[in-house]
């Protein structure tokens, strides 16, 4: 989400775009200005802008079926490369997984069939209409809208197909071995778009085929860990012996709880022992440059921490942190007070001292 900019909320999502998609309209404008002067480059322009509003509609598509199973998506963002709606969780039912992945292409289909009506069929120079500047508007959009689709049914991560592919296996089989076969197809499906891109001279190949190989591996890590943490609860993982701070303490007694204390995450809570932020070492030496050492952590302090409940599932810590990347989740009783921190680290131990378990999993 850094580097990125709201531009609009819509059904309560934030539409946020980051700075390299200008990058994107420059780079557009400057080649089609080269062919044909201004009048092409605002054309070309017009035409990408069309698109991505084409790839809202698609991450939308997601976005409101989720939300039919009470999934929220806080924000989805627009890049060079396409769009990222950001799911509070990917369904686990495998039916809802499939309605979910389908709904995005089923939208560029949509959307592709309208075109085509209005503009009276299918083009008769067929695909090379797409590549072509002097095409008409309307059938070059729907072109690239029956593209999308097409290339986000590939069956391989991080596309729609992955997730499709993922939830017909779940219907048969456990959803973490389903991952990891979705994965490792995605991988092969990666590894052949690279060979082509080699053998053929194609830059783009061989992005597609590094983008698709890093995002089914990632993937594939999630899954895992997922699994790992499944039937666990946030207060089990939770570290609960803390040197705590109040913000009305001065930033230098910050300072010297870090050097006594081995903890690199220092809650903040109030005189009831509420959780009310969380001060980091790389936030603590940013407040002594622009603070000095006699304000107060109040002043410094991270205040945007999720509060996870102690009764809940594990998972929802690990989503908590990636979340915006933070370094921990403070996990709570119910009137709020502070039971202890979960982070990346002591998830991670976590993790390792469960599988060492004779009964684990």
């Amino acid at each position: 989400m850094r580097g990125s900019l709201t531009v609009a909320t819509i059904f309560g999502t934030k539409v946020r775009v980051h700075f390299t998609f200008a990058l994107l309209l420059i780079w557009v404008g400057a080649v089609y200005f080269g062919q044909g002067g201004w009048a092409a480059a605002f054309a070309g322009i017009a035409f990408i802008l069309a698109l991505f509003a084409c790839v809202v509609a698609h991450e939308f598509g997601h976005i409101l079926t989720a939300r039919r199973y009470g999934i929220v998506t806080r924000d989805m963002i627009l890049l060079p490369i396409g769009g990222l709606a950001r799911l509070e969780h990917i369904p686990r039912i495998p039916q809802q997984e499939l309605l979910v992945a389908l709904a995005g292409p089923a939208v560029n289909l949509a959307i592709a069939a309208i075109l085509l009506i209005l503009v009276g069929g299918f083009p008769e120079t067929g695909w090379q209409s797409l590549f072509d500047p002097e095409a008409r508007f309307l059938d070059r959009l729907a072109l690239a809208n029956l593209l999308i689709a097409t290339f986000n049914m590939l069956p391989a991560f991080p596309m729609d197909g992955g997730r499709v592919l993922r939830a017909l296996l779940a219907f048969r089989i456990d959803h973490g071995q389903a991952t990891q076969i979705a994965a490792s197809i995605g991988q092969g499906i990666a590894f052949a778009f690279g060979l082509l891109g080699l053998l053929g001279g194609n830059p783009l190949l061989i992005f597609i085929a590094l983008f698709v190989y890093l995002g089914a591996g990632s993937e594939a890590l999630m899954g895992r860990v997922q699994h790992a943490i499944e039937g666990y609860l946030a207060g089990s993982a939770a570290i609960t012996s803390l040197e705590r701070l109040t913000p009305d303490q001065r930033i230098a007694e910050a300072a010297d709880m870090l050097i006594r204390t081995t903890q690199k995450e220092l809650p903040v809570v109030d005189g009831m022992g509420r959780f009310q932020g969380l001060v980091t070492a790389d936030g603590l030496v940013k407040g002594l440059r622009e603070h000095g050492s006699e304000a107060m952590v109040g002043d410094i302090m991270q205040t945007d921490i999720a509060m996870i409940a102690a009764d809940a599932p594990l998972a929802d810590c690990l989503a908590g942190m990636q979340d915006g990347g933070k370094a921990a989740v403070a996990v709570t009783g119910q009137d709020g007070s502070l039971i202890g921190l979960v982070t990346m680290e002591n998830l991670s131990e976590f993790m390792l001292l469960r599988s060492a378990q004779p009964n684990h999993r």
